[in-house]
């Protein structure tokens, strides 16, 4: 029996969201599955093993944009950071609505995707607003 490469490359829940929200930003079923997944974020290679393991802080890997803008990257899946990221070894898997909930409230995006068709990018505002869950 064969199996098709592209099975194991099937869209997660949190993938299948941002397909929905790139056609309609309010749709709130889309908004809900999103916030209810978890995003891996990408582990600074200055941070320590024992900063990167503290289930208590993530540190937040900050990527400045052509004029200035600040945001920070999170992905659905490994492959989808090593589209964007291809030398990051290590991550973190965190609820995306906790990360909201607890989201800075300075001028910092957040761009889940970065480099895939449905990719989203929220202010701060956004993310807080639209994501954060208790």
């Amino acid at each position: 029996m064969e199996t098709p490469a592209h099975e194991n490359n099937a869209p997660t829940p949190a993938q299948r969201a941002l397909d929905t929200l790139s056609e309609n930003t309010e749709d709130t079923a889309a908004l809900d599955a999103l916030a209810n997944s978890d995003v891996l974020i990408p582990v600074p290679d200055d941070a320590g093993d024992e900063e990167a393991a503290d289930p208590g802080a993530v540190a937040l890997p900050v990527l400045e944009q052509p004029g200035g803008d600040q945001v920070v990257p999170v992905f659905t899946s490994e492959l989808e950071m090593a589209g964007l990221l291809p030398f990051v070894s290590r991550y973190r898997l965190v609820p995306l609505g906790a990360l909201a909930a607890q989201w800075p409230a300075d001028d910092l995006s957040l761009t889940i995707d970065g480099s895939s068709e449905h990719r989203l990018t929220l202010t701060s505002e956004g993310v807080r607003t639209l994501l954060a869950r208790p």
